[in-house]
Formats: C-alpha cells, structure tokens, sequence
C-alpha cells in the first residue's frame, strides 16, 4: 500500500506541475527529485512496521503545517518533493517513516533549512511532543538561514503542539516584531497568536 501510495503522489505532482505550465528542464528536475524521495523512503522506510497515528496537538489545528509551510518557503522548492512524501506517510499514520524519509533527505541536502525544518517537525509528529531532536533540527534550520522566520515560526508551532501555548506566543511575536506588513505569511502568524492567546477550551491556561 505504501508503494502504490507514493507511485501515486509522484504522479499527481507531476500532472500538477505539467498543468501548471512547467516544461523542460525544471519538470525533469522534478521528476528527479521525487523519484529521489522516493528512493530515500525505499531506503529508510520500513513499510512493514505497522503505523502509530500521532495526536493532532492543538497547534495542527490553529496551523496546518503544509499551508504554513508554503507561505514561509513557497510551493516549489527542491525540497517540496520530500516533504509532501513525507507528510503523506505522516497523514497515514505511518510517522516513523515520515520522520525515515527526511532524515534520508537531510544526509542528502545537509544545507538546506527547509528539509531540517521538515524533519523537526516530523519528529514532533512522531514523539508527540518536541524533544531535543527535533530541537536541534530547528536550531540547524535557524543557523542556515539567519534572519528567516521560517524556522522560529514551526519552533513555536512545535511549542503549541507540545501544549506550551506562552512559549509559542513568545516566539511568535518576536516574528511580529520585525515582520514586513505585506509579508504573505504574516497574517498566519497574528492568527496563531491570537488563537493561542485565547484560554483553552477547559478554562484554565
């Protein structure tokens, strides 16, 4: 199933790409990066272990992590076809190879900071909760990219998700601080600071 699964996203992707008017080399680009992240699940992932859902966490809820993930980084990108494989495994329940497949990419793409953001988030998706690995896979995101907000926004995400919702209102507002009124993803971050600034539903904070 998980096979059928990722010959099936490679191709939709691929058909959206074509749709979309991409031709030529950036489409054989694409092409070779998803069978490269198909490679790194055949190579990592373990289909044969049966899958844990993760809890969705509050903060999923407030921010989906895909649609948080395109304002902050756009929707092609050479890492764009490793997350969306990993983030399929995740939504089947299969997070330890979601968590597989972007450490394979990582060992592959050292430098890119949107792979180890990725990462930090698949392991907060498979722990349930931030652990100091998925700390440290943010804080190489942030060291790659100093001044982007991409990395401290999915750290305060995994802050919310972890039921630390001050710490994710902290981290957030110092990306307010500096944020350009006409950043795309500036509205996502007012509205998770606002949603998380509201007392939990069972009253107490």
């Amino acid at each position: 199933m998980g096979w059928l699964l990722l010959l099936l996203l490679a191709v939709a992707s691929l058909g959206l790409l074509w749709g979309l008017g991409v031709r030529g080399g950036l489409l054989t680009a694409s092409a070779a990066a998803l069978f490269l992240g198909a490679s790194g699940y055949a190579l990592q992932g373990r289909p044969g272990v049966p899958g844990a859902p993760a809890a969705a966490g509050e903060g999923h809820n407030i921010v989906p992590l895909t649609d948080a993930r395109h304002a902050f980084y756009g929707h092609f990108t050479p890492a764009e076809s490793w997350l969306r494989i990993s983030e399929a495994l995740a939504r089947d329940g299969k997070s330890e190879d979601a968590v597989g497949v972007l450490q394979n990419a990582v060992k592959r793409y050292p430098g890119d900071p949107q792979l180890w953001v990725g990462l930090g988030n698949a392991l907060v998706d498979h722990a349930r909760g931030l652990t100091p690995p998925a700390e440290l896979a943010f804080q190489r995101a942030a060291q790659m990219a100093p001044g982007h907000p991409g990395a401290l926004f999915f750290y305060g995400l995994a802050l919310a998700r972890s039921g630390d919702r001050q710490g994710a209102v902290a981290q957030w507002q110092r990306i307010l601080m500096t944020a350009p009124k006409d950043a795309e993803w500036r509205p996502l971050v007012e509205q998770g600071v606002a949603a998380l600034s509201e007392p939990p539903r069972g009253g107490a904070r």
